[in-house]
């Protein structure tokens, strides 16, 4: 059946609407390389800002502008089975159909407000030109359109030749610093690591990864059947670029596509190719956290759910409670048998918090256009999620009813969760310590040490710094994931507490100095650890600077002064020349 004039015109705006979108996050993009050689830290900041920003002021735009293509109202929803049927019809060859796809779902729960939320008006499911990548990958081989999106490199024996082609194919504007000491550090990194006396071949996407300070290139060894994920992260210093490090271990990897960092500014003319690049290296990781990773949260968003349905249609178990300390601000459960919590804001919240519901999401809002530096979770936004009620464990619907009854509906066989956030499951800090050996507190209360300096030196103060609002990931990294009272560092008053006048001042329950709403005593912090002697001990031989005001006053000079510090996502050991700092 043709399709009407007014589906046509609606799909095509968004069609064209898309298309603009993405030439924008490509130029955008396509200026790392630039900021990266210039060393213009603060502008690469600006630039992940304006691209996280992009997004929602193109799809406003489309929507502006469907409101002159048809005298048709846009919320009549006979309409839109046939708007999606056309629009299908026009991705059939798009190279980036799947993420074209997420911009109509964009545009459709914009107008009915994430209602109406079925396959038959929008792609829930993915259609079948665009259908969802594998769970596995076979090595990558065949490029689409003879365009290939690596370089390869063939060897047996000495690699010299080919990292010395390495660095010239991948060079910079700006010269390397010492290109002779970079090769060397990666022959003897390649030789460490690899059995050289077969034939290998390096693959490596033919683009850098940019983000923060960092440029990294990613790729794999190819040795017999066997596969090793190759990232090699380049920096800049004061007199030219230099290679700091290569990366072979999967884990390592990992962390450096962690849901905890800022997204990468990747030059792909076509995602889905670089994600399944990247799949080859990661398995574990899914569709929707290499998206993210690329660049692309929103499409991330949308393979999440999908993965969600499908899991839930392959799963017995009940969601629950999630195990942890309740917090006073969410409702927070979980699928024990997916990797994932889902946090939903309570209706009242319990004192001593003040915060509102909006401060709440806007703490949400601030944290996706943050660099989150390693150290706060990534959180995608939701609403009317909906779960089959025979899902639920009883305990959990009756928390929800109870804590937060304006964001659940409740049908004979469905519950619709008006608004929630999912975000990576972690352990809680304070469960790990609880059965942590002595050198496993050691490497955590490091690991919460170094969680709260790094997001300090990006301008962040986490608020509440309990152990209860950290996480560990399966990598051992410590993670913040409470934001409701997060505020930018450079807003804290740090104040000694004054010394007590009086004996009765100093054992009133309540303090005898005045205390403004953003004055902040880091004395206090040794309260954290009540009743934790080993722990407390632990952190104070490792991070006793946290409690001086000292400390927090000079980093936030640093911040003031548009200082960006180096936190990057691998080990210092790793590091070929550890007297970079």
């Amino acid at each position: 059946m043709r399709a009407s004039p007014t589906a046509r015109r609606i799909a095509k705006t968004i069609m064209y609407g898309f298309d603009a979108y993405f030439a924008d996050y490509q130029n955008i993009t396509l200026g790392a390389k630039a900021r990266f050689e210039r060393g213009e830290w603060q502008k690469v900041r600006e630039a992940q800002t304006e691209r996280i920003d992009l997004y929602k002021s193109r799809c406003d735009q489309v929507l502006d502008r469907l409101e002159h293509v048809t005298s048709k109202s846009l919320h009549s929803l006979e309409l839109w089975p046939d708007v999606k049927q056309t629009y299908a019809q026009l991705l059939e060859h798009h190279i980036n159909g799947e993420i074209a796809e997420t911009f109509f779902n964009t545009i459709f729960c914009k107008i009915f407000d994430h209602q109406h939320i079925h396959d038959r008006n929008l792609f829930v499911l993915p259609s079948h030109a665009n259908a969802t990548l594998p769970t596995h990958y076979a090595r990558v081989s065949e490029p689409l359109s003879g365009d290939g999106i690596f370089l390869s490199y063939t060897f047996t024996g000495n690699p010299e030749s080919v990292i010395a082609s390495i660095l010239d194919d991948f060079q910079f504007s700006i010269p390397w610093e010492d290109a002779i000491r970079d090769r060397q550090h990666l022959c003897d990194a390649l030789c460490n690591e690899i059995d050289i006396t077969s034939t290998i071949t390096i693959d490596l996407l033919d683009t850098y990864f940019y983000r923060n300070k960092g440029a990294y290139l990613v790729g794999r060894v190819v040795s017999n059947d066997s596969l090793i994920p190759l990232v090699i992260p380049v920096l800049r210093s004061d007199i030219g670029i230099y290679v700091d490090s290569a990366i072979f271990s999967t884990d390592e990897v990992s962390v450096i596509f962690s849901f905890t960092r800022s997204h990468f500014f990747v030059e792909s003319r076509v995602p889905s190719r670089t994600v399944s690049f990247l799949k080859n290296l990661m398995p574990s990781k899914s569709a929707a956290e290499l998206y993210s990773s690329i660049g692309f949260p929103k499409h991330g968003k949308t393979e999440f759910y999908r993965d969600a349905v499908e899991h839930t249609r392959h799963s017995k178990d009940l969601y629950t409670i999630a195990p942890g300390t309740k917090g006073m601000v969410m409702v927070v459960f979980t699928l024990p048998s997916f990797e994932y919590v889902f946090k939903v804001i309570r209706d009242r919240f319990r004192p001593p918090k003040s915060v509102t519901e909006k401060e709440v999401i806007e703490k949400y809002h601030l944290v996706s256009r943050s660099d989150r530096t390693g150290r706060m979770a990534d959180a995608h936004e939701y609403r009317n999620f909906i779960f089959y009620r025979n899902r639920f464990s009883y305990a959990l619907i009756q928390e929800l009813l109870e804590l937060a009854p304006s964001k659940i509906t409740l049908t004979e066989s469905r519950i619709i969760i008006k608004h929630v956030y999912v975000e990576r499951r972690m352990t809680p800090l304070n469960l790990y310590l609880n059965t942590a050996s002595s050198h496993e507190i050691d490497a955590a209360m490091d690991e919460y040490g170094n969680a709260i300096k790094q997001l300090a030196a990006a301008n962040i103060f986490p608020g509440d710094m309990l152990l209860k609002n950290f996480g560990v990931t399966r990598h051992g990294r410590v993670v913040f994931y409470d934001y409701d009272e997060i505020v930018p560092l450079e807003d804290c008053h740090f104040r000694h507490i004054p010394q007590a006048r009086t004996e009765e001042d100093e054992m009133a329950s309540q303090p005898w100095y005045s205390v403004a709403e953003n004055d902040i005593f880091p004395e206090e912090f040794r309260l954290f650890f009540s009743g934790k002697p080993l722990i407390k001990q632990s952190f104070e031989q490792q991070h006793s600077d946290i409690y001086n005001v000292d400390f927090w006053q000079s980093m936030q000079e640093q911040v003031k002064k548009g200082h960006i510090a180096d936190a990057f996502p691998y080990r210092r050991s790793r590091r070929f020349l550890n007297d970079y700092q």
